[in-house]
């Protein structure tokens, strides 16, 4: 299976600027998951061209350039096992498995925790999802923040991985998130559109840019609390970040996030869940839904919150 490939035209930029600094830059790359020291070793390896030639990592770039990163399919790291990790399982069947992921579980692999990850327990659970979908996140469609709890759905055949991903793609996939805000948000309900690309302050930030791309949040308030608004959140795009970037934008940050707002001593992570999940079984093509309450931690915050 082949690898995917990104296509770029340099626009308006300074004289100085490096190829690899500049694709660091470039937040569709970000959100794939490329980091800056993935990006030097694709150029090392001859995977980047520039203009249609192999080009070097400080290779200086000019306006109109056309740059091509073509990312070889990943191979399965020889650490990726199966570990006998707890999993809350919502629903499972041959073609698919929705998991309730609590905070502080990675979804997958990455810099920081090589294991211990929802990818290591779904190897144990569902050893015939490695190598699903051709990448080092077997059977993953979507991701969740690290610190974000809630509903995930997981492919376990190579065609259920192709259509959920397909449905993602033509925003059909129901996601919806219970999520605690800052101050008294108004108005009430609404849509948030505002484009969101890679902090140019803060690389390892994001945030709503001009040059960003499209994304709508849809938001309504389902109580006051002192101080605080609890929240539906519907993701009508799925941008890095996009409930925490776009609440913050509006002025009414995510309770807790030390990120894009400010720590809280009465919880140690944003206050964000996945609370409902819809989609089109890949096989039958029936709509399926699916609940998940906040867990322990959340709820208690609520609690505390209203009092």
């Amino acid at each position: 299976m082949g690898g995917d490939r990104y296509e770029f035209i340099v626009g308006d930029i300074p004289q100085s600027s490096r190829l690899d600094a500049w694709l660091a830059g470039q937040p569709e790359l970000a959100e794939a998951g490329l980091s800056r020291s993935r990006l030097q070793w694709l150029a090392v390896d001859g995977s980047v061209t520039v203009n249609g030639a192999p080009a070097r990592p400080s290779q200086r770039l000019r306006p109109g350039d056309v740059v091509i990163v073509s990312v070889p399919p990943a191979r399965m790291p020889e650490d990726l096992i199966p570990q006998d990790i707890p999993l809350s399982m919502v629903y499972e069947d041959g073609d698919v498995v929705v998991v309730d992921k609590p905070a502080g579980l990675p979804v997958h692999p990455g810099p920081g925790h090589p294991d211990g990850t929802l990818v290591n327990a779904l190897l144990a659970r569902c050893p015939d999802i490695r190598g699903i979908g051709g990448e080092l996140r077997p059977g993953i469609v979507h991701r969740l923040d690290l610190d974000t709890s809630g509903l995930l759905v997981v492919a376990k055949t190579q065609l259920a991985h192709q259509n959920l991903t397909e449905q993602m793609k033509r925003r059909e996939i129901l996601k919806e998130y219970a999520a605690v805000a800052v101050g008294l948000v108004t108005p009430e309900s609404g849509v948030i559109d505002a484009p969101i690309g890679r902090d140019p302050r803060h690389r390892q930030r994001m945030a709503v840019t001009a040059g960003g791309r499209v994304a709508r949040t849809h938001y309504e308030t389902q109580e006051e609390l002192p101080g605080n608004t609890l929240l539906a959140v519907r993701l009508e795009t799925g941008r890095t970040h996009q409930i925490r970037v776009h609440l913050a934008y509006l002025g009414y940050p995510v309770f807790g996030d030390d990120v894009y707002g400010n720590p809280s001593a009465l919880l140690d992570r944003q206050f964000l869940h996945a609370a409902r999940l819809g989609f089109r079984h890949p096989i039958t093509d029936r709509w399926m839904e699916h609940r998940a309450e906040v867990p322990a931690d959340l709820a208690e915050v609520l609690d505390l919150l209203r009092r």
